[in-house]
């Protein structure tokens, strides 16, 4: 049997999430909420520390916030561009594609952001990931081609995930 390493703070992150979260769910922000909330925040991952067998790295504050800024206008465009092609193009006109993306990501956390990411921009959705966790199956609404799906995906969000996560 392994020894979990046991810590005051076993992540950080995590307890601030639950600060947070706590205090968003009480409905206001009071000595009282941030007090019992701070509790919370040590407890949980206390109690759930022999579930985390990798302690998460820390990641850098501003590539994450290039991803996010990137994500956040992408999302937006997509809009746009989706409103335009459902308003202006038959469905006979739309070129409607499936995209087997090979991942170079390992890390569980990671390949959930990719596929989150994806299906979060309008016009795309995850539709299935291998077995193996190696290649996701996209749909585009309307594109081109598939490889050109493909390389924007690998190019714009998954080259950033892993100089992120791995």
């Amino acid at each position: 049997m392994t020894k979990v390493k046991r810590s005051f703070l076993p992540h950080p992150f995590l307890t601030a999430i639950l600060i947070v979260v706590w205090c968003l769910l009480s409905g206001g922000i009071s000595l009282g909420t941030v007090v019992f909330g701070a509790i919370l925040g040590i407890l949980i991952p206390q109690a759930t520390a022999a579930y985390w067998p990798d302690a998460p790295r820390a990641v850098g504050l501003f590539k994450v916030t290039v991803y996010v800024l990137i994500v956040v206008w992408d999302i937006i465009v997509a809009n746009v561009v989706v409103a335009w092609v459902v308003l202006t193009k038959r469905n006979r006109d739309m070129k409607s594609v499936w995209v087997a993306i090979p991942l170079e990501l390992r890390t569980p956390e990671a390949i959930a952001i990719l596929a989150g990411t994806i299906t979060l921009t309008p016009g795309t959705v995850t539709a299935d990931m291998s077995d193996e966790g190696h290649c996701l199956l996209i749909h585009a609404l309307d594109a081109d081609s598939a490889e050109a799906v493909r390389d924007d995906i690998k190019n714009r969000y998954e080259r950033r995930l892993k100089e992120i996560f791995e």
